[in-house]
């Protein structure tokens, strides 16, 4: 398989400049990251943006507030800005439409997404998607917990980072040091030590997605899929959004964290490659 090169650069929206990495042609396929420490689009999606851009046009933003975006800005509606933002993004692309791939925030991001623009979305593949509610499980989670508090008290450390990272994967052997290096370097950059994009102002409330009445009428073909040992944001979570969604598929993957995408790259691409692809 040839190298496929990405290219780097920026849009703006509402004065924040949202950075993206592209490559390919064909059917727009925008992947969305998670919001633990370090994150950044490429840091979620290095193992399966290459593979899809062989038959997409593959956007990978980096959300607001991670990697070379700016902040988001304070007091905006969580996850209602990020998703305006994306959309945005879509906008100054010329981008009519198109899929959208979303890890944990990115997964309620891409809902959230759906349920203001339905004719800007077309298929959902959502991982271990946030804006749930627990059935079974503690909520929230020491990973949850983690991930609000990390720049607090003695500040973000490689022990934090580490801890996270070892709560999202099911085999802890792929945790190395160069990841954990990678991430808290990413994590320690001045504006985001500044402003913590998952921090919130006093008050500020994280909109519930699975209360929407609108999940009843989505239309989209979505594909849900969850690592059967997620200690971030466990199954159970999500069960409320394979009920309610009509068009709701679920893939569990067995021995398998919160980095679906990362830690069964091979599976995941193979999956969502055929949901795509398939006729409705």
């Amino acid at each position: 398989m040839s190298e496929v090169n990405f290219r780097s650069a920026f849009v703006e929206f509402e004065g924040t400049r949202i950075h993206y990495q592209e490559a390919g042609e064909g059917p727009a396929l925008i992947m969305l990251q998670g919001s633990g420490p370090g994150a950044s689009g490429w840091s979620n999606y290095s193992r399966n943006a290459p593979f899809f851009a062989r038959s997409h046009r593959v956007i990978v933003p980096d959300l607001a507030g991670w990697g070379k975006s700016d902040m988001r800005p304070l007091g905006v509606s969580i996850p209602g800005w990020w998703a305006n933002s994306i959309l945005g993004l879509m906008d100054s692309l010329s981008i009519a439409q198109a899929d959208i791939i979303g890890n944990s925030l990115g997964g309620m991001i891409a809902l959230k997404m759906a349920l203001t623009a339905p004719d800007r979305v077309g298929r959902l593949v959502l991982m271990g998607p946030a804006g749930g509610f627990p059935t079974l499980g503690q909520w929230p989670t020491p990973a949850i917990r983690t991930l609000a508090t990390a720049y607090e008290g003695d500040g973000i450390t490689a022990e934090k980072v580490k801890s996270f990272i070892s709560e999202s994967l099911f085999d802890q052997s792929a945790i190395t040091d160069e990841l954990v290096k990678g991430r808290l370097e990413a994590a320690m950059d001045p504006r985001i030590i500044a402003q913590p994009p998952m921090r919130l102002e006093s008050g500020q409330p994280i909109e519930e997605l699975w209360r929407d009445p609108g999940l009843a009428t989505l239309p989209h073909q979505t594909l849900i899929i969850w690592g059967r040992e997620d200690r971030v944001v466990p199954l159970d979570t999500g069960m409320i959004y394979v009920k309610r969604i009509p068009n709701a598929q679920l893939n569990t993957f067995p021995k398998c964290g919160h980095w679906a995408q990362w830690e069964w790259a091979d599976r995941f691409n193979r999956v969502v490659s055929s949901f795509l692809s398939e006729a409705v």
